[in-house]
């Protein structure tokens, strides 16, 4: 089997989210088979998708017969198995240790499920979503419903793969280093991650020195993302930076917008996908707007600053893995990449301190070119070259091959995780082997509003493909 679909001849139909909200408050389709229909799609597609982490299904239908208010009231989705959710074990998509069923839900998953979302479990990720492709040891790999022998990216994997293969119309996703935007890129979905703080974060999050994880979701279109951002923000409103707001059309302003194919470590994207950017660059011209290209806005140092930084994550995971989890822990059950990347912060912890500096300033180097240049938004592609195939991450490997393979494919999504900005990924191309491709644009830290205006401007201009039913 290469492509994997659900079925279409039920409650849920073609529907994105919004279309959905739509069906279920014109009394065209109730709650409770709603809810049941996204089920029945989630077990026929998982076997060959790998995409699940933990099925909570009767609770999901506890909760369709007396749904909780909110405007998404009755829409199925899931959350990414490295949050907190009443009831649900938190596994981190790790085997080191036996979790036991959250007693609350975290912040994020109170401001998620109070807009109304009913989720029916929780969706697979990479080992403490370190890796861009979500390749488990013992499960098995989150593979792309596009085709089936290829990854479907970064950790927020299975999460993609259920949206794109119509099974559910959105679910939540986050991002560290891209795990929002890499799988809408594989994927062929829209996947912001917003601005540093817009929406509710756990409290380990928000303790980080550089606070590089934003919580968001993934989606079929643009409206969706824009309607779940309006949502969340009536329940969690940051008052420190300007609202989103209802964003339903494309904006009239002609924006300048910087193209750059370079990435952070100035390798570049292969020439396909340099040559489909550079087409989407000509359509943003063909509908007004400039572009010119520039040289990435980061410093030299930042590549090493960043996985030096991510690393000493892992370094934390593994030397604090007993007291966090508990005597269940065991070291020896963590992947190659982990406890490589832990080797790699132990033998450069002296320079922590300097790459956290320099990575806190980063998001000054990056709002020069608002303020010095004029620049709205940067065009990048999402990715550097294709989709690769199932294995060529699998953290089995030895670490050296992973992490050049990894530093190698994701060398565009990184910065605005560092700076803070706010950064969309949408399917407008596709791939010399013939898998979506996303382009990514980023824009000032606040300016989601801008970001979506575009976003729905170029899906009126180029139709985003969809896998058929």
């Amino acid at each position: 089997m290469t492509r994997v679909t659900a079925r279409r001849d039920d409650a849920l139909g073609e529907h994105d989210a919004v279309g959905l909200v739509e069906a279920i408050q014109a009394g065209e389709v109730a709650i409770p088979e709603v809810v049941e229909a996204a089920i029945s799609r989630v077990e026929e597609v998982d076997p060959a998708l790998g995409a699940m982490a933990y099925r909570a299904f009767d609770g999901a239908r506890r909760e369709a017969r007396t749904p909780r208010g909110g405007y998404f009231a009755g829409v199925p989705t899931v959350i990414k198995d490295n949050v907190d959710v009443a009831g649900m074990p938190t596994r981190e998509g790790t085997d080191a240790w036996t979790p036991s069923a959250a007693k609350r839900d975290g912040d994020f998953a109170r401001m998620y499920r109070a807009t109304g979302l009913i989720p029916l479990g929780k969706s697979q990720l990479s080992e403490y979503g370190f890796s861009a492709a979500a390749e488990h040891p013992r499960l098995g790999p989150v593979r792309s419903p596009w085709h089936t022998d290829h990854i479907a990216g970064a950790s927020s994997a299975g999460a993609a793969a259920l949206v794109a293969s119509g099974a559910l119309p959105i679910a939540h996703a986050n991002d560290g280093g891209g795990s929002i935007r890499i799988p809408a890129s594989v994927n062929g979905l829209v996947g912001l991650k917003p601005t540093r703080d817009r929406l509710a974060q756990d409290r380990l999050l928000r303790q980080m020195p550089v606070r590089i994880i934003s919580d968001g979701v993934v989606t079929r279109s643009v409206r969706d993302t824009a309607a779940f951002l309006r949502e969340a923000e009536k329940v969690y409103r940051n008052l420190r930076m300007p609202p989103i707001g209802d964003i339903t059309r494309p904006g009239r302003r002609r924006l300048r917008i910087a193209l750059n194919t370079s990435g952070m470590d100035g390798q570049g994207a292969d020439a396909d996908t340099t040559a489909q950017t550079h087409a989407v660059a000509s359509l943003l011209e063909e509908l007004g707007h400039s572009v010119r290209e520039i040289d990435p806005p980061i410093a030299e140092t930042f590549r090493d600053d960043f996985l030096l930084y991510w690393s000493s994550l892992a370094l934390v995971m593994v030397r604090a893995g007993r007291r966090l989890h508990g005597r269940t822990w065991d070291a020896s059950r963590l992947d190659n990449l982990t406890l490589g990347l832990a080797r790699h912060s132990t033998r450069r912890l002296h320079l922590l301190p300097g790459a956290v500096r320099r990575l806190r300033q980063s998001s000054e180097l990056a709002g020069r070119l608002a303020r010095e240049e004029g620049i709205d938004v940067v065009l990048t592609p999402t990715l550097a070259h294709a989709t690769p195939e199932i294995g060529y991450l699998d953290p089995t490997q030895d670490y050296d091959t992973i992490i050049e393979r990894l530093m190698g494919w994701v060398r565009f999504t990184p910065l605005q995780n560092a700076t803070g900005d706010p950064a969309i990924s949408l399917p407008l191309a596709t791939s010399a082997n013939g898998l979506p491709l996303g382009m990514m644009f980023a824009g000032q830290a606040g300016h989601e509003a801008m970001l979506l205006e575009l976003a729905y401007e170029l899906e009126e201009a180029r139709p985003f493909a969809r896998l058929s039913s």
